[in-house]
């Protein structure tokens, strides 16, 4: 089917993922594809090829592919890359760092929470005395872009803490990687973790695990799952070239090929850049209306935006919600404990000139 004859969306979904793909994108589910075809392998090893190199300049940097949401990505890690007599650090400041330490929990990992709340990104010092002080830490984790709040963490400084003390460093950067630049090198990161329906724009079905050779190679033998486990799923991928282990998602993958070309024929740097526009249009018009973003600037990331509920009688997030949608937005309830929010995406295929119909509708809706 060609891409004009696909239906347009009723609305733009501005969440966090699944977001708002493009017309090719969607027209790329449309084929039917073998598992086990070579056609198909080469798509899934081309697509192996394009994450590693848009992971920077880390030589032996190796990816994997796995069925699932994110979070299944993230439990693969976790689950397979521990040691029987390893500990966990996760620097937590929001839901999906807590949904790490419970992972690590349901696996039966040692786990240590070091928590900063969720206004407040990670204390670099904290972190330093828990590595001292606790000598059977072996790896750490945190969340890039914790989406609870919409704060980007400190990953370049965390990493250099992590890298003083000789740690393995996990990094989810499931609604960050591909919407600005990281190099793995630079930040240290030993794995890194994103999914096909953030803002490489694909749509869900599967995640992505990027590891160092050193990293992926040590697994073996680690998992606690048969699903789940990392290093099977890798040795199974590079030794058949492109296969997996179990039935994968064919159209899925496919569509993602698709969204990683539009990316690549965009540009990651251009990519960043209509993110950031697309969240400074969106906050400075929001803010002329009335309503206040729940983090100051400097902490927040250009995908996801958290907004104070206006404090007036008669409000309630559900009417505000179907209201805004009758007008062709989709928003993202608050997910925060200390304050009633709602957020608002900044990724997919949405333009400043989205956001600016977007404050226009808002404005209709919500009078202060």
């Amino acid at each position: 089917m060609h891409p004009d004859l696909i239906p347009d969306n009723p609305y733009l979904l501005l969440t966090p993922g699944p977001l708002s793909t493009t017309k090719t994108v969607r027209a790329a589910l449309l084929r039917d594809w073998c598992t086990w075809d070579s056609d198909y392998n080469q798509i899934v090893q081309s697509i192996r090829t394009e994450l590693a190199t848009l992971a920077g300049t880390l030589e032996d940097i190796t990816c994997t592919l796995m069925q699932g949401s994110g979070t299944f990505s993230v439990e693969s890690v976790i689950s397979s890359c521990l040691p029987e007599d390893g500990t966990l650090l996760v620097l937590c400041n929001g839901a999906y760092g807590e949904r790490i330490v419970k992972i690590a929990m349901a696996n039966r990992i040692n786990v240590i929470a070091q928590d900063s709340g969720e206004l407040m990104p990670p204390d670099l010092d904290q972190l330093r005395m828990n590595l001292k002080a606790e000598g059977s830490i072996t790896h750490v984790a945190v969340v890039h872009c914790e989406t609870t709040t919409g704060m980007l963490n400190p990953i370049r400084e965390i990493g250099k803490v992590v890298k003083e003390f000789g740690k393995t460093f996990i990094v989810d950067a499931m609604s960050s990687f591909g919407g600005i630049p990281i190099d793995m090198q630079e930040i240290e990161a030993n794995v890194l973790i994103s999914s096909a329906n953030k803002c490489i724009q694909g749509v869900p079905g599967f995640g992505f695990i990027l590891a160092d050779l050193e990293t992926m190679q040590t697994a073996q033998g680690r998992a606690r799952s048969l699903s789940l486990n990392l290093y099977d799923q890798w040795d199974a991928m590079e030794k058949g070239r492109g296969k997996w282990r179990f039935t994968s998602p064919t159209h899925v993958v496919r569509a993602f090929a698709q969204a990683l070309t539009e990316l690549k024929k965009e540009g990651l740097e251009h990519r960043a850049e209509r993110y950031r526009t697309n969240h400074r249009v969106l906050v400075d018009g929001m803010r002329n209306l009335g309503f206040e973003t729940l983090l100051p600037d400097y902490l927040q990331s250009p995908f996801i935006t958290s907004f104070l509920s206006p404090d007036k009688v008669g409000y309630s997030f559900p009417v505000f919600y179907e209201a805004v949608k009758r007008q062709g937005f989709v928003l993202y309830p608050g997910k925060v404990t200390q304050a009633e929010t709602f957020r608002i995406g900044n990724i997919g295929d949405v333009y400043p000139e989205d956001m600016e119909r977007l404050v226009q509708v808002i404005s209709k809706v919500v009078s202060f």
